[in-house]
């Protein structure tokens, strides 16, 4: 038996290859339903009035060996996490910012960190967030070794580079990867018979490819391995996984707001991605795209052949129990952007936020799931959501789980749900014990890459909040067709995408207003309000025209409206304005600095590739900007981040102290006598030098008029011999 995470809570059970899981696939998804419906019934009456919102953030753990000059990957997460989350058993009384929970992720050099107890809907809990992230960063760096650091960025330069782990064996049992050995997966079994599973069901290693960036010396042959494709070639679930990124996840009033908000971010997620995109680097190479997701998108796709509608090269990998036999075709991958929206706003009695209307993509559901759903009640759009999400198998199944109480468990559920990774994801309440607070339906913000310092962290995750209260409180509409969606979330990978691209939004946000058109005929708004057009991320941002107002204006509006107090109006405004000079270029994505990092390193070759060196002082100087020890005005501006240091990780109490003896006391009142008299001292020869430098100046100044006057007496002098010297050659003359 192995334990293994499972919402948040850790459980006893044994994951089953897939060969073992086959026979228990079609009992999952049924029985998922089923919990679904059971646990939908009992939860749709529950609502709760205040608002409630959580960050996580995830760290890869690195090892520096500053007399080679180079950087791995530090295998110590399971160690880590233990010593962390002992420290939080161990806190009596937590900082004024609040402690923290650690989470173990996909990777054994990966950490995950979340507050501890959710922000509640205060403007004070704004100014929470950050200061927590911050501290969450010192206890992390109060438990790293010597040489090990822990900088938040997105992937580590050299995943599946040489010794970038240590010397292990590549081609293990589980992943199978020419570039990446087993180790770097968490040791949890679940993680690594996940990776397993995948490639089984699939019958084959994934396959990842990112475009190559272009430099005058780039080596464009294809990759050995890629099958004679260009570009970066990845081979395993690890390359997509073990990125780190920032998430953000909202309680709503109730079940229809959270498939509101599911709907609303969703449109939002892909300019979040081109606003944070933080992944320049892939595999020790500068690639053409600056963010992660269509890698983490490859890295999980599970679908045979038949799926991908390619020819069918191996029959044995197909089997009744699959979903769909394994043989229904399948658009994407189970890690993508959403597929459909999810609700009608208002109920569908507005015509302009029908949300049918939207869903233009062809949608590939279970059928027999959906007339199950539709037969208890529910509305065709969830039953459509849920009956796509379950034409994916459950990859992992836990033999001691697979007969469980479908009225009081939703672990199957769980299964499917939590293992289709979309740009938003829709949460039912979890199941909890007795006695313990409702937490309610919320929705999860997944596409935010997550950034070098805390500051920026904090920026984005506020805005996000900011924004969702906004779009509640005016009743504002955002929908566009769902291919729209999938056209932005392509183009947000794009270098500079963030400048550089257009993005399609819609035109007009608020409902057309009879009382304010003041044309006789229907005017431009009222015969195309659903009008949606291609703008920049700065006309999103800041407004374009007279009609589109720009989510910043509205941010601020109602922050207004509510009556912010000034100090959290101040953070709100540093945010919002990191943000917006993002848009306009005047400060730089983390891939774009970390492109001209790279490229303006002296150990560059213009060929695209990253040394060990350049990968070494990369991650250094990622790690000083985000501890405050580096300023960066590239990617902050004139905002100076305050130094984060282990000492100030935890609360620490006003207790008596026991020195033993008299003769340690003294000691002790000696040690500091001593050091108050070196810090008098030094204040005295400041003052000391001080007044020196002043007499010092006078007497320069003194010298200086001296000087002065004397070069005046010789220019007299030279003046009267000039006349003389003139007097004498006219009377010579005459």
């Amino acid at each position: 038996m192995h334990s293994y995470v499972n919402m948040g809570i850790l459980t006893v059970a044994t994951p089953q290859k897939w060969e073992t899981s086959l026979e228990h696939l079609k009992y999952v998804r049924k029985h998922g339903v089923q919990q679904f419906i059971n646990h939908y019934k009992k939860n749709e009456p529950h609502s709760r009035n205040e608002l409630m919102y959580g960050d996580e953030l995830e760290y890869g753990i690195f090892k520096l060996n500053p007399e080679t000059k180079t950087v791995q990957l530090s295998l110590r997460s399971h160690e880590i996490i233990a010593k962390l989350q002992k420290k939080e058993n161990e806190e009596t009384e937590g900082s004024e910012f609040g402690k923290c929970k650690w989470v173990p992720e996909y990777g054994s050099f990966m950490v995950e960190a979340i507050p501890a107890d959710p922000y509640g809907g205060f403007t004070s809990d704004l100014r929470r967030v950050e200061a927590n992230m911050r501290n969450r960063r010192a206890r992390l760096l109060s438990v790293l070794d010597a040489n090990e650091i822990a900088p938040t960025v997105v992937v580590f330069p050299l995943l599946g580079v040489g010794n970038f782990a240590g010397d292990f064996p590549t081609r293990g049992k589980y992943a199978n990867s020419r570039y990446i050995p087993d180790e770097v997966i968490n040791p949890h079994p679940r993680f690594r018979t996940l990776t397993q599973n995948i490639r089984n069901r699939r019958g084959s290693n994934v396959k990842i490819m990112v475009p190559l960036f272009k430099d005058k010396n780039t080596d464009t042959t294809p990759e050995e391995g890629a099958g004679g494709s260009p570009g970066i070639h990845m081979d395993a679930m690890a390359f997509g996984m073990g990125c780190c990124c920032l998430q953000v996840t909202f309680q709503a009033r109730d079940v229809s707001e959270s498939r509101h908000l599911y709907d609303q971010l969703a449109v939002i997620a892909p300019i979040l991605l081109a606003l944070t995109a933080a992944t320049p680097i892939h595999k020790g190479k500068l690639a053409d795209w600056d963010a992660r997701w269509n890698i983490i998108r490859d890295s999980t796709d599970c679908r045979t052949e038949a799926e991908r509608s390619e020819p069918v090269t191996d029959e044995s990998v197909y089997h009744d129990e699959m979903a769909g036999k394994g043989k229904r075709k399948i658009a994407g991958s189970r890690y993508g952007s959403i597929d459909c929206f999810i609700c009608n706003h208002k109920g569908g009695c507005d015509p302009h936020s029908q949300t049918k209307k939207y869903n233009d993509k062809e949608l590939v559901i279970d059928e027999e799931v959906k007339e199950t759903l539709m037969k208890e009640g529910h509305d065709e759009l969830l039953a459509n959501h849920i009956g796509h999400l379950f034409i994916r198998d459950p990859l992992v199944v836990f033999e001691e789980h697979v007969k469980i109480d479908d009225e009081t468990r939703t672990d199957h559920f769980e299964n499917i749900q939590s293992t289709n990774w979309n740009s938003v994801r829709w949460k039912p309440p979890p199941v909890m014990e007795a006695n313990s607070p409702h937490i309610g339906w919320r929705t999860e913000l997944r596409t935010m890459e997550v950034q070098m310092t805390d500051f920026e962290n904090a920026a984005f995750s506020v805005f996000a909040v900011l924004l969702s209260r906004a779009l509640l409180s005016f009743d504002l509409n955002l929908y566009i067709p769902v291919t729209k969606v999938d056209e932005n979330m392509e183009r947000a990978h794009t270098r500079e995408a963030v400048t550089k691209e257009k993005f399609w939004f819609r035109s007009h946000l608020a409902p057309p207003d009879d009382e304010e058109c003041k044309t006789g005929d229907e005017c431009n708004v009222h015969a195309d309000h659903d009008r949606f057009e291609e703008m920049t991320t700065t006309e999103i941002l800041s407004g374009k025209g007279t009609y589109f107002p720009g989510l910043i204006p509205l941010i601020m509006a109602y922050v207004d409206s509510i009556g912010c107090d000034t100090e959290t109006v101040e953070k709100i405004s540093n945010y919002l304005e990191l943000i917006r000079k993002r848009t306009t270029g005047e400060l730089a994505t983390p891939a774009t600095w970390m492109r001209e990092f790279v490229t303006n390193h002296k150990d560059y070759k213009n060929d695209s590739v990253v040394s060990d060196l350049i990968a070494y002082d990369l991650m250094v100087a990622c790690n000083e900007i985000g501890l405050g020890k580096r300023g960066c005005t590239r990617l902050l501006g004139d905002k100076r981040i305050t130094e984060i240091v282990r000492e100030n990780a935890y609360n620490v109490q006003l207790s008596r102290v026991n020195f033993g003896s008299r003769k340690n006391i003294n000691r002790v009142l000696n040690r500091y006598a001593e050091r108050a008299a070196r810090r008098q001292r030094k204040i005295d020869i400041g003052k000391e030098t001080e007044e020196l430098e002043g007499k010092l100046e006078k007497l320069r100044e003194e010298l200086e008029q001296l000087d002065h006057a004397e070069s005046k007496s010789e220019d007299v002098v030279y003046e009267r011999q000039r006349l003389d010297s003139e007097s004498i050659r006219v009377t010579h003359k005459e």
